[in-house]
């Protein structure tokens, strides 16, 4: 429950603090005095976008602060799930800056907006008076039903499969797209793969083949170069290879007397090795090419496609090609295989489809089973609230088609005279007559809902008399069970609560103030007889009060 409300610098409020009844508490106040203030602030609390008009001075933060009473409530998986440290008394705050950024804490912890409506859902329920208009809402009404027949758990389940029956839909519906896309280009991607595939791709091939062109397209010139330098090197008379065995053989002979000539000799010897083997392979190459206008052309013909392959798929070497020809090999083989894809994805979607129905027909029946609890109950608290002859009942109807809250649609149908025909509430029902139907929905949902606190604004609009005090009864039955925060403007309902605050405007700015018992009586009597108070209007607000004059 909300223990203590703080509010700085907000719209009209410098500053406000509110300690709070664990049970009924009733605000009153003069119409403009800010009552609706106090919604709005509590609101931003809760996590409610700011609208940027906030601040009362717009140089100072804007700060609301509330303090809550948590143990027993069973929220700490809620918390857990958020990622927020649980604590049996945890204070909210948001902050909004001048610059109008928005900053929000959990036990001094900073936490997204995103969590703090989440949490803000589960600790207070506020209606306002225009939320009378969501009895027109479909999901409203489903929710409504679906918390008397504690569909929570089942609700989950079937979103699970809806979930996962909706993915699988959208996975068939692309891969039936792309496999359509693709076989439009079937004879396209079949050409270019089997063209890639003829071409018998061999990496780096064009690096080997133009080192092979440049040799046959010089072969003559690379022979006779070649030749002479193996004569060179190798000539008995005049070769490098003979000197050098001679100077070998020169320095060995003189090594005695000359200390340096082995060494020398060992180094002569080093290089004749190395020249000898440059000997023979320039020998054995000179040999071996030889002009040969046949293979130049096959080389010269193998490039040219190879080069064409490039240009055409805009790429720069065969290792490129050979990607593109796995790929569009691949293509080919999905093409073929889609229609064996596509078959076993519509059997996985008819599986999950034949899921999500069972457990829609679970959500049916359950819903079906809450209908007459449900009605009755409403139609013994509009009894209590002065309409014996309205009749309300339930109707679920289930479609043929899946929806993320199953295959039903829910209408609450309504009729104020017996002898009438029932018609949807939303259609039908005066301004009093929903307030009524209203307060009803609210008590039989906060109980099983488990709500800590739930606040109404002039939930009470347009009754009055007897009728007031028995909504008066239903808020004080509800306050037994719960924390109520009751904004009121009738003396019969602002009489019932334990605490009584009064909201007023001084010098343009709203306060709140708790008021004292005998403070009490003075405002019930002026709800009573308006600022003039009479003591007639002073003996019935003692009578409300229960007290006697």
């Amino acid at each position: 429950m909300l223990c203590r409300l703080t509010v700085e610098n907000y719209a009209l409020i410098e500053r406000l603090e509110l300690a709070l009844d664990d049970r009924l508490n009733i605000v009153t106040g003069e119409t403009g005095a800010g009552k609706s203030i106090l919604l709005g602030a509590l609101g931003l609390l809760l996590g409610a976008k700011n609208d940027g008009s906030a601040m009362k001075d717009n140089t100072k933060n804007c700060v609301v602060e509330g303090q809550f009473a948590l143990a027993g409530l069973g929220l700490e998986p809620l918390f857990e799930e958020l990622d927020i440290d649980y604590a049996d008394e945890t204070i909210i705050r948001r902050i909004i800056t001048p610059a109008g950024k928005s900053r929000s804490y959990v036990n001094d912890i900073p936490v997204q907006l995103s969590q703090l409506k989440e949490l803000g859902v589960r600790l207070i329920d506020i209606h306002s008076q225009h939320q009378n208009l969501i009895l027109s809402s479909e999901s409203f009404r489903m929710q409504a039903v679906d918390v008397v027949a504690g569909c929570g758990d089942l609700l989950a389940r079937y979103r699970e499969e809806y979930s996962r029956w909706c993915d699988a839909r959208k996975r068939l519906a692309a891969l039936v797209e792309q496999a359509a896309a693709a076989r439009r280009d079937e004879e396209w991607v079949r050409f270019q793969a089997e063209e890639l595939t003829a071409a018998a791709l061999k990496e780096n091939e064009i690096e080997e083949l133009e080192q092979e062109q440049a040799v046959l397209a010089n072969a003559d010139t690379i022979g006779t170069t070649l030749g002479e330098i193996a004569s060179l090197l190798d000539s008995e008379e005049l070769g490098v290879l003979s000197a050098l065995k001679r100077s070998e053989m020169g320095l060995l002979h003189i090594k005695e007397s000359y200390r340096a000539g082995e060494e020398l000799a060992s180094r002569v010897r080093s290089t004749l090795l190395e020249l000898k083997d440059i000997a023979a392979t320039v020998a054995s190459d000179a040999e071996r090419v030889e002009a040969n206008p046949e293979r130049l052309e096959q080389v010269d013909n193998r490039l040219a496609m190879l080069y064409n392959l490039c240009r055409k798929h805009g790429v720069g070497s065969v290792g490129e090609l050979i990607l593109l020809r796995d790929k569009f090999s691949a293509q080919l083989n999905a093409i073929t295989n889609s229609d064996e894809q596509i078959a076993t994805l519509e059997g996985e979607v008819e599986v999950l489809r034949l899921k999500a129905e069972e457990l829609a027909d679970k959500l049916h029946a359950a819903r079906e089973g809450a209908v007459d609890i449900f009605a009755a109950e409403i139609g013994s608290r509009l009894t209590t609230l002065g309409m014996p002859d309205a009749r309300f009942t339930v109707e679920v109807r289930a479609g043929e088609e899946l929806k993320p809250t199953g295959r039903d649609e829910v209408a609450f149908m309504f009729t104020a005279n017996h002898s009438a025909s029932l018609q949807p509430v939303e259609r039908i029902a005066s301004g009093g007559e929903m307030s009524r139907m209203m307060l009803s929905l609210k008590a039989l949902l906060a109980r099983r809902m488990k709500l800590p606190t739930i606040i109404f604004d002039e939930i009470d609009t347009g009754v009055s008399g007897r009728i007031a005090d028995a909504m008066g009864e239903i808020i004080a039955e509800l306050a037994r069970t719960m924390q109520v925060v009751n904004i009121t403007h009738l003396p019969q309902v602002a009489s019932k609560g334990d605490s009584h605050f009064v909201v007023y405007k001084e010098n343009s700015r709203t306060n709140i103030k708790l008021l004292t018992a005998e403070e009490r009586v003075v405002e019930i009597a002026k709800m009573l007889s308006g600022s003039q108070v009479s003591d007639a209007a002073l003996s019935q607000a003692r009578i409300l009060l229960g007290k006697q004059s």
